[in-house]
């Protein structure tokens, strides 16, 4: 088969909803950078970056897309390693921002080992579940899993970066109750957590991040100083209404009252200047990501994809929840992005590159389903 014949059967195999829906979020999300943007002065900062950072990101969609899932399969346990290195690096050699050492720096360019080992933690999972063939019932599974994201969680606690080792917990932690994970260990799990965090909260939290959960307890105890961001989001959320004040025109953004209004308040500044129907737009896009993904998890008839596009779904799912329930008061703030929609290109990039391994676990499913029709 010719170069051109396989790239028109690779492109023919895609989930094309899949790759609209996140190129929709996206969209959105630039217009809401370019917004915060237009606040900042006459040269836009943050939204060439984030259009760089979608240029490589469909990029790397159709070469992962493209890709047998076999080599994900494969390479499973390497992806952990280098994501395990980077970990290690970054505490030595990355850059400090806002108080967190979590990035490398080139050039103008800087890369988040964090977003990177969410995606290999991912793969080794999926990975791991294949092995051990559908043997969930065993504590040697529960335990061994658990090991291989509490490497990854301690590394990132010690950046201090608590929102993503939050995030990773999550993901192992929902995997686990998909692959049906016996209730006692269930139970086992959630006692371990309270006592780790109960230590955490007396010997690894900083002070603001104690402030955080204090402030989301309580909103009013210090609304000039801790409870401000929450405040002025939740202003921000409330005054959109239902159709918006209008791009550039949403003065908690505009005028500054939202600190990191393209990152963990993106939400906020969507819901102000687009509104209500806006906001509505977004989760029926959110909706129908998380449905394809269910979509092809169930057309997999491996355990490796099934579970590693779960596992995507619950990523997707979980910095949703997380985001959005800081931005309207429901959850403690964390800083986790809102996918596809905040600034952050390794966030985007890795986003793009996870909806490209679903992409080629779905080619693979169509390949399964053609050649079973043909017999």
């Amino acid at each position: 088969m010719s170069l051109l014949n396989r790239t028109v059967t690779t492109l023919r195999d895609f989930d094309w909803w899949l790759l609209l829906v996140s190129l929709g979020l996206t969209t959105v999300g630039l217009a809401a950078i370019y917004s915060v943007d237009l606040s900042r002065g006459e040269s836009l900062t943050y939204f060439p970056t984030q259009i760089t950072a979608l240029v490589l990101g469909i990029l790397v969609l159709f070469i992962a897309g493209s890709m047998h899932v076999s080599l994900y399969q494969a390479s499973a346990v390497f992806v952990y390693g280098i994501g395990f290195l980077l970990l290690v690096l970054v505490l030595f050699l990355g850059e400090e921002i806002r108080g967190t050492t979590g990035w490398f720096r080139f050039g103008g360019f800087s890369f988040q080992p964090a977003e990177f080992a969410k995606v290999a933690l991912i793969l080794f999972l999926g990975w791991w579940i294949q092995k051990h063939r559908r043997r969930f019932d065993r504590w040697q599974f529960v335990f061994t899993s658990g090991l291989s994201m509490a490497l990854f969680a301690g590394l990132i606690v010690l950046q201090p970066d608590i929102g993503s080792a939050f995030i990773l917990g999550s993901l192992w932690f929902g995997m686990l109750l998909l692959t049906g994970t016996k209730k006692r260990y269930i139970a086992i799990l959630l006692g371990l957590v309270v006592i780790t965090v109960i230590f955490a909260w007396f010997f690894v939290f900083k002070g603001y991040q104690k402030e955080r959960l204090f402030t989301f307890l309580d909103p009013e105890r210090d609304p000039l100083g801790a409870g401000y961001n929450v405040t002025q989001s939740i202003i921000a959320v409330g005054a959109g209404q239902l159709t918006g004040r209008g791009l550039g025109f949403g003065s908690q953004s505009q005028l500054h009252f939202l600190p990191e209004a393209q990152t963990d308040f993106i939400f906020s500044v969507i819901a102000e200047e687009l509104g209500f129907i806006g906001v509505a737009i977004v989760f029926t896009l959110y909706a129908i990501l998380i449905y394809r993904l269910v979509r092809i998890a169930l057309r997999s008839r491996e355990d490796f994809g099934s579970y590693v596009v779960l596992g995507i779904a619950v990523l997707f799912c979980t910095h949703l929840l997380i985001n959005v329930g800081g931005a309207i008061g429901l959850l403690p703030l964390t800083g986790v992005t809102l996918p596809f929609l905040s600034y952050g290109g390794s966030s985007l990039l890795m986003n793009f590159l996870l909806i490209g391994v679903a992409e080629s676990i779905a080619r693979a499913s169509v390949t399964i389903h053609t050649q079973v029709e043909d017999v």
